[in-house]
């Protein structure tokens, strides 16, 4: 039977974490379901951005020594217990993509340069291919990609370096076991990085219990960070001595005050850091990450698949009559997020969503996501989005002519 928005409701009544969502600055009438491509603005995001910007005015070059020069490393230690990292091992720094590299480099390196092939997959976000066939491309190593739904184990040989994978797939959230991945990596000499974009924040990451020795993430998504937030580097405390790492940037030297002609990696995370960061990057974020330290992740991951659960029980009658497929991995194997796929007219249908106040979004062939945030939506939220996406299917809003114009960004 369809739930209802009592049912909806009743849920709201045991929600543990609904507090929380009046920590958040959301329109009124929207109902935010993209917190996957960007987090929602933390109340305490503007204040922070106040006195950084007041700090700038006041104190202006003093505000490297007001907080601003070691934010990368104390924001990290903010993230670590989120993604199961200790003291030390996280630094909030540059992009997904920079940080990659970063590891890329400083792995292949420890190793000697022994191992020729990098191992990335296909059939997920795309970008971190890119950075790994680029990086070969510079540095004279082989890039392979793992295909789409490929066992690991048969592309695995003494020749693989790094194999890079994301813990959740961007496209169908699918959830990968990252212990078990690990260990069979690790069992045939290579490293795996491990890319938490689409679960930090969403779900108790475990990095430590799983054996994982490297990862990158990003922090405007379910972390809230804004847009454009830096991006976030692990690297676990007894592998941090390895080696240089290629960007060998003025504030990743050990002494980046004296000046000295020749570079010397710094001790510890430090060494993973460029060049200057953004402080009023940094501020949004420092509030965002504050907040998080009151949240309890176990409690975030029951109410995540509780929320994906509902908007599909809602809708599950909807989707055989209008050629709408639900991608959606089981509860176990989900991240935070719910795939739904109709080839024809699933851009015109999140269109005419986000017309409604609907807020998802659309990537290609046909998908449309619905990422949830548990920190700000509530049961009857989830509850509504839903009897709003079954308006516009039933009535055939979305072949309004409008609604088929495609947009920069989806």
């Amino acid at each position: 039977m369809r739930p209802t928005l009592t049912d909806a409701q009743t849920l709201d009544d045991q929600d543990t974490l609904a507090d929380f969502k009046a920590h958040f600055a959301l329109p009124e009438g929207m109902l935010y379901l993209d917190g996957n491509s960007l987090g929602a603005q933390p109340n305490a995001a503007r204040e922070a951005l106040d006195v950084t910007r007041d700090q700038w005015r006041d104190s202006l070059i003093g505000g490297w020594n007001q907080g601003w020069f070691d934010a990368p490393e104390r924001l990290g230690n903010l993230l670590a217990p989120l993604i199961g990292a200790g003291e030390g091992e996280v630094l909030v720094s540059d992009t997904i993509t920079l940080n990659l590299f970063k590891l890329l480099g400083y792995i292949t390196e420890s190793q000697g340069r022994a191992r020729p092939i990098i191992l990335s997959e296909g059939g997920n976000f795309p970008a971190d291919g890119y950075i790994a066939e680029g990086f070969c491309h510079s540095a004279g190593f082989e890039h392979r990609v793992l295909p789409e739904g490929a066992a690991l184990e048969e592309h695995l040989s003494d020749q693989v370096a790094v194999v890079v994978l994301s813990q959740v797939n961007y496209r169908t959230g699918q959830l990968r076991d990252m212990a078990e991945v690990t260990r069979r990596v690790h069992a045939k000499g290579a490293e795996v990085i491990w890319d938490l974009a689409h679960s930090a924040g969403a779900l108790a990451v475990d990095l430590a219990g799983s054996g994982a020795r490297y990862a990158v993430g990003c922090t405007y998504k379910y972390l809230n960070g804004g847009p454009g937030a830096p991006g976030f580097v692990y690297v676990r405390s007894d592998c941090q001595q390895a080696g240089w790492q290629p960007l060998s940037g003025w504030h990743g030297h050990a002494k980046p005050f004296a000046f000295d002609a020749d570079y010397a990696p710094a001790s510890g995370m430090t060494r993973f850091r460029t060049g200057t960061h953004s402080a009023l990057a940094y501020a949004p974020l420092e509030a965002s990450l504050t907040l998080w330290q009151h949240v309890d992740m176990a409690a975030l991951r029951v109410k995540s698949l509780a929320l994906t659960d509902l908007f599909r029980a809602c809708l599950a009658d909807l989707f055989e009559a209008h050629g709408i497929e639900d991608i959606t991995p089981a509860p176990a194997q989900r991240g935070s997020q719910v795939g739904l796929v109709q080839r024809e007219h699933g851009y015109a249908i999140v269109q005419a969503l986000i017309k409604r106040g609907v807020i998802g979004d659309y990537r290609e062939p046909g998908l449309m996501r619905f990422g949830f945030t548990p920190l700000y939506l509530s049961h009857a939220d989830v509850w509504h989005a839903a009897d709003q996406f079954r308006e516009v299917v039933e009535s055939g809003e979305y072949r309004d002519p409008r609604f088929q114009t495609r947009t920069e960004v989806t």
